[in-house]
């Protein structure tokens, strides 16, 4: 993994943890006068993070969180998704597009429509998983891949 890819920011002590997958929801109101603020605040609204490593077992008070915050190492964390199969290939590279869908009632529309991913962002398929367990209610074929930026 290239070190480019690797940011370091803080997190609640509680959760510290390697693996640990978070979506960063951005600055709160009490965020605004502390001193760490760019430290935290240097990651993308909306996007998931996992944990790859703990810094170091230094804490740090916040307003925030229950407890203090820690310093760790943090990637784009892997997206899972569905695609169209002809698009599914290990390898590829691919620019993110949304199905045209609106069947939020469907049990797909979570894999279908993933957090963490905006329309447009380029991605690398790094596993096609298989084929969908359900099938698709607007007839396409589709298959869920493991998606990194």
């Amino acid at each position: 993994m290239a070190d480019e890819n690797i940011k370091i920011t803080l997190i609640g002590s509680r959760l510290a943890k390697e693996g640990l997958t978070f979506t960063f929801i951005g600055e709160t109101p009490e965020c605004v006068k502390c001193n760490l603020k760019s430290t935290c605040m240097n990651l993308e609204k909306g996007r998931i993070y996992e944990i790859i490593s703990v810094r170091n077992n230094t804490m740090h008070n916040c307003a925030i969180h229950d407890g203090d915050v820690m310093a760790v190492n943090v990637i784009n964390a892997p997206i899972i998704t569905s695609m169209d199969s002809r698009k599914a290939v290990e390898g590829a590279k691919i620019r993110y597009e949304s199905p045209n869908c609106d069947e939020t009632e469907c049990d797909m529309y979570d894999l279908c429509h993933p957090k963490g991913i905006m329309e447009g962002d380029r991605h690398t398929i790094i596993q096609v998983i298989g084929n969908m367990d359900d099938e698709c209610v607007l007839g396409y074929t589709l298959k869920e891949v493991k998606l990194t930026i």
